[in-house]
């Protein structure tokens, strides 16, 4: 089913709405293909392969608002559903906030081309698929230490199409291809370290050969061999570039309007004000060409600009759809992120870590929580000591604690290192003055 087929459906669906009654009403229908493998200990365990379509629908009727979704994209289907939502609506509340989006807003959207979408995916079968998972596995099974080894790869092919009865119609299509492997060791007192790397991109030109990834994932989890408790002070925090998209959305997740006009959020009240250290300046960028959070609209059609989240400490901009920005009288921007991207500093991990010298970095996070209201937190940590300015003994059952908002006034330096496999594009990040609690 291609996007003009999709478009048509959806612009279908919008007519059948308007006819039953709606007065305004908007449509999406998308298709989407999945293919991963997974191989684990030298052999095949799993292969999915998954292919679906929905039709989604927003109906305005009377004041009155409701959204549902179908797998059946079938036109006599199609018109059942329809006549029925619309019925369904009637029966609502009133909520007058629920508005469609200004159609001033669907302007502007881009003519760049985002590259999203790569044609010779459509070459991958079932041989490739294998010969890359045997290629992780033959990295890392049978090495010393080794007790499993887990390799998926996967990729996806996503056509959506949406039209709305003011005026907006648009297509979207892109790929993604990934590529996995991690690795579990043997230690002293039958503990077993384990580490792994992954990298997902748009085009196969731009993904890490596949014993790369294993020789990574291998490489990281020999690190964590004679993990011991981490120490109770308080010190320096490195913390490394692909677990740091984690605690960037530890503090900007709250910053949208349904949290802010809940009252679930820090950010409340805080626009324009300097709220952490001006090292910080963090950018949603939908127009990054082949980037994983790339997009030519949003959800509700909104033209994908450059949004300022953060510039030098100074909250700039919540994300806002257009029922939460009518709640809160202010301008919609886009309801949902895209590509977060941090502007970046002088030096890589290892310069930043000969800088510190002595402290504590942090590879991966496990578990704990965070509350949104205050930014208070608690987070399990592991990763290694910093010794004399390089990596050193490996430790884990260890947390810790504070508040988001002062940590990121605590931010040092930041890295020149962006993690490039995710939409959060993230560098080492270096926090002076942090807590930390062996468990």
């Amino acid at each position: 089913m291609a996007n003009t087929e999709l478009q048509d459906r959806a612009a279908q669906a919008v007519k059948i709405a308007q006819k039953a009654g709606a007065n305004d009403a908007w449509a999406g229908a998308s298709r989407s293909r999945s293919v991963s493998f997974t191989y684990r200990d030298d052999a095949l365990e799993q292969v999915k392969d998954a292919t679906s379509r929905s039709l989604s629908l927003r109906l305005f009727v009377d004041g009155r608002y409701s959204a549902h979704s179908t797998t059946d994209l079938r036109p006599e289907r199609v018109e059942k559903f329809v006549g029925e939502a619309v019925a369904l609506t009637r029966a609502l509340q009133p909520d007058k906030y629920r508005t469609m989006p200004d159609p001033a807003l669907f302007e502007g959207r881009t003519t760049k081309n985002l590259e999203l979408v790569d044609g010779s995916l459509e070459n991958i079968d079932r041989d490739k698929r294998l010969a890359w998972c045997e290629a992780m596995n033959a990295q890392v099974s049978g090495k010393p230490d080794v007790i499993s080894t887990t390799s998926s790869v996967g990729d996806a092919h996503v056509l959506s199409a949406a039209v709305s009865s003011n005026g907006f119609a648009g297509t979207y299509e892109a790929t993604s291809v990934w590529l996995s492997t991690s690795a579990t060791l043997m230690d002293k007192d039958d503990k077993r370290p384990s580490d792994w790397m992954a990298a997902s991109t748009r085009h196969l030109d731009e993904l890490p050969n596949a014993a790369s990834i294993a020789d990574e994932a291998l490489s990281r989890s020999r690190l964590m061999l004679g993990t011991e408790k981490g120490p109770t002070e308080r010190t320096t925090m490195v913390v490394d570039n692909r677990a740091a998209g984690n605690i960037l959305g530890r503090l900007y997740s709250p910053a949208r309007g349904g949290a802010v006009q809940q009252g679930r959020s820090f950010w409340k009240d805080k626009l324009g004000k300097k709220m952490v250290s001006d090292k910080l300046t963090i950018t949603d960028d939908p127009l990054i060409p082949r980037g994983l959070g790339s997009r030519p609209f949003d959800g509700e059609g909104i033209a994908a600009k450059r949004l300022p989240i953060i510039s030098k400490g100074v909250f700039e901009n919540l994300y806002l759809d257009t029922y939460y920005a009518n709640k809160l009288d202010m301008k919609p921007t886009t309801g949902g992120s895209s590509n977060l991207v941090v502007e970046l500093g002088n030096r890589n991990r290892d310069e930043i870590l000969t800088a510190v010298g002595k402290g504590i970095f942090v590879t991966s996070w496990l578990g704990g929580n965070m509350d949104a209201t205050t930014g208070d937190f608690s987070f399990g940590v592991r990763g290694h000591l910093i010794a004399n300015g390089v990596l050193g003994a490996p430790i884990s059952e260890m947390n810790i604690t504070g508040n988001i908002v002062d940590l990121f006034s605590n931010l040092a330096e930041i890295g020149n290192d962006p993690w490039l496999y995710s939409s959060t594009r993230a560098p080492t990040l270096a926090f002076s003055d942090v807590q930390f609690s062996g468990v």
